[in-house]
C-alpha cells in the first residue's frame, strides 16, 4: 500500500512558498508551444456549467471572475479591484478595473458583469447562489452593485468558486444556452483551436490586460504573465499512454499518474513527478431520486461496505485517511463523520438490507476508466455489494458522461464515484454544489441550514450549522467518504517555473 501521512497543511504551505520565489528577469522569455497529456478531452468551455476539473483547468486560463481564489484558497481581488459591504452584510460594491479588454477587444463594463450574473442564473447548476439577489445596477461602467434579500456573511466567497465559475462575459452573449456559448473572455489565454473529442489549443492573447497593481500571480489572480506561445491539451486517457508520451517528449506534462506508475519516472533527471496532497477527497454519491437508493436502508448498506484502504491499496493510491468532508487543515474540521467512515462490514449491509426490505433490485453502480482510483475502488465496492446480496451493475462510461451523468442526474445511476476537490478546500459554501450531486438540492435539511448559516456572523454558529449539514449527509448515506488523495503530475525540465497547484496553472511559466 502507497499511504502518505502528510498533513493537509504541507500543501497549502508549499503552494504558498513557491509563489514567493523570484526569478531573475533575464531568464523569462517569449515562446514554447507546451504540450500537455490530460486524462479526457475537454467537455465544455461554458464556465458557468462546468464542474469537471478537466474542463476548469483550460477554462481558467481563459475566463476570469470578479474575484477569484488565491493562493491560500482565499477570495482575491481579480476583474474587480475592491468590493466594499454594506454594514448589515446585504450590499456589495464591486470597483472594475478600467481598461480591462474582452479578446474581440471589447472593453469590459459594469453592464457586462450584470449580463453575466443574468445569464448565470438561467444556465448554472450552482444558479441557486445567486437565489438571494433582490437587484443588480450599474452606476457607472466601473461599479457593480448587487443587493441581497436577506445577509450572507460568505457571499463573496460564494463567488471566488472555481467551479461552476462567476466567470465574466460579453453583454451580447448573455442569453446564449448552456454549452454553446462563443468563447470570448478577459483572460490570459484564448482558444485557438478545439477538435472535440481529441485536443484543446490555447494561445497567449496578446491584448490581455494584466492586474498591474499585483505583484506576481496569486493563485488564479493577481498578475498573470503568459511566456508561452501556446498551450495543447491533448485527451489521453491511459495512464500508460501519457507516462510514455512524457518519457519520448511527445509531452512536456501529464495529469494523474497513479502512484504504483510513478516509479517508472525516477531515474530520469529530465522528469520530476510533482505531487499535490490533499487534492480531492475520493467519495461515492448515491442518488437520492432513482431506486433502490431512494431506500435509506440501501444507502446506509452501501455506506457500510466501503473499506478505504482496500480500495486505495487497489488503486496505487497516495492518500490520508480522513472521516470528515473538510481538509484538516480546515476552520470547519470535525470527525462527526466518524460513526459512518471506514466501515467494512458486510454483515451490518446485510442486516441494514433486511430492515429496508431490499428484494434484489439492480443498483447501478456508475465509473470510468479515465481515473484509476475511481475505476479501482469503484470495482472493489461491486464485489462487496455483491457479497452482501445487491444485485450490482457496473457501469464503465468515459469521464466526460461520468461527470455529467453525475452533475445532472442522468444515466440511470445509483451509485457514482468522484474527486470532490473544491468543497473541502474553499469551505461549507462550496460544498453547497457537491451536495446537489446527489440529486437532492431543495433538502430542507441543507437550504434551511444554509440559510441560517449564511445570516450569521458569528463563526462558531456557522459551523455548528454546517456540522449539522455534515452529519445528515453522511449518516443518510448521500455522500459516502472513502479518503483524502493526492494527485501526481510529470512534468519534463523543458519549461521552468511550473507550480503545483489544485488545477495547473500556465501563465509565468517559461521555456528554459
Amino acid at each position: 500500500m502507497i499511504n502518505t501521512r502528510r498533513s493537509a497543511l504541507l500543501m497549502g504551505t508549499a503552494c504558498a512558498a513557491f509563489g514567493l520565489i523570484s526569478v531573475p528577469a533575464l531568464a523569462q522569455k517569449r515562446g514554447g508551444n507546451l504540450v500537455y497529456a490530460n486524462v479526457s478531452a475537454v467537455g465544455t468551455m461554458d464556465p458557468h456549467v462546468a464542474n469537471a476539473i478537466v474542463d476548469l483547468e483550460s477554462i481558467h486560463h481563459v475566463y476570469e471572475g470578479l474575484v477569484a481564489m488565491g493562493e491560500d484558497y482565499r477570495a482575491a481581488p481579480m476583474l474587480a479591484s475592491k468590493v466594499d459591504i454594506s454594514p448589515d452584510g446585504r450590499v456589495f460594491t464591486f470597483s472594475l478595473r478600467k481598461g480591462v479588454k474582452f479578446s474581440n477587444g471589447k472593453e469590459m463594463t459594469a453592464a457586462d458583469v450584470i449580463a453575466s450574473f443574468e445569464r448565470y442564473k438561467k444556465v448554472s447548476p450552482n444558479a441557486p447562489a445567486l437565489s438571494d439577489v433582490a437587484s443588480m445596477a450599474a452606476p457607472d461602467p466601473y461599479t457593480f452593485v448587487i443587493t441581497l434579500n436577506k445577509p450572507n456573511s460568505m457571499f463573496v466567497e460564494v463567488l471566488k468558486t472555481p467551479t461552476y465559475s462567476f466567470s465574466i462575459i460579453p453583454s451580447e452573449l448573455k442569453d446564449q444556452p448552456a454549452r454553446a456559448l462563443d468563447i470570448v473572455a478577459t483572460g490570459p489565454f484564448q482558444v485557438a483551436e478545439w477538435a472535440r473529442d481529441s485536443h484543446l489549443l490555447l494561445k497567449r492573447n496578446d491584448s490581455y490586460s494584466a492586474d498591474e497593481s499585483a505583484k506576481g500571480p496569486d493563485g488564479y489572480a493577481g498578475k498573470k504573465t503568459v511566456y508561452l506561445d501556446t498551450v495543447r491539451y491533448n485527451s489521453v486517457p491511459e495512464a500508460n499512454t501519457r507516462i510514455a508520451a512524457l518519457q519520448s517528449g511527445g509531452a512536456d506534462f501529464i495529469a494523474t499518474i497513479p502512484g504504483d506508475l510513478a516509479k517508472r519516472l525516477k531515474g530520469r533527471s529530465d522528469i520530476s513527478v510533482m505531487s499535490v496532497i490533499p487534492f480531492c477527497q475520493a467519495t461515492f454519491i448515491q442518488h437520492a431520486k432513482n431506486a433502490p437508493s431512494t431506500n435509506h436502508f440501501v444507502r446506509q448498506a452501501v455506506a457500510a461496505l466501503v473499506d478505504a484502504e482496500e480500495m486505495m491499496e487497489a488503486a496505487g493510491q497516495v492518500w490520508d485517511r480522513n472521516p470528515s468532508l473538510m481538509f484538516k487543515p480546515s476552520a470547519y474540521f470535525t470527525e462527526i463523520g466518524k460513526p459512518w467512515y471506514d466501515q467494512k462490514s458486510v454483515e451490518k449491509a446485510k442486516a441494514l438490507l433486511k430492515q429496508g426490505n431490499y428484494a434484489g433490485e439492480k443498483i447501478v453502480l456508475e465509473t470510468n476508466n479515465n481515473y484509476a482510483y475511481m475505476r479501482d475502488s469503484s470495482q472493489v465496492l461491486a464485489e462487496q455489494m455483491k457479497k452482501a446480496g445487491m444485485n450490482v451493475e457496473l457501469k464503465m462510461v468515459d469521464w466526460t458522461t461520468n461527470a455529467g451523468d453525475m452533475a445532472r442526474g442522468t444515466g440511470n445511476w445509483n451509485v457514482t464515484i468522484t474527486g470532490l476537490c473544491s468543497g473541502p478546500l474553499l469551505g461549507p459554501q462550496q460544498w453547497r454544489l457537491s451536495l446537489a450531486y446527489a440529486q437532492n438540492p431543495d433538502d430542507p435539511v441543507v437550504t434551511e441550514g444554509y440559510a441560517k448559516m449564511f445570516a450569521t456572523t458569528d463563526f462558531g454558529e456557522r459551523k455548528k450549522i454546517w456540522d449539522g449539514i455534515e452529519k445528515y449527509f453522511l449518516e443518510e448515506g448521500y455522500l459516502v467518504k472513502v479518503a483524502d488523495i493526492a494527485d501526481l503530475r510529470g512534468t519534463n525540465s523543458k519549461y521552468a517555473n511550473i507550480k503545483p497547484y489544485y488545477m495547473q496553472r500556465f501563465w509565468d511559466v517559461w521555456a528554459k
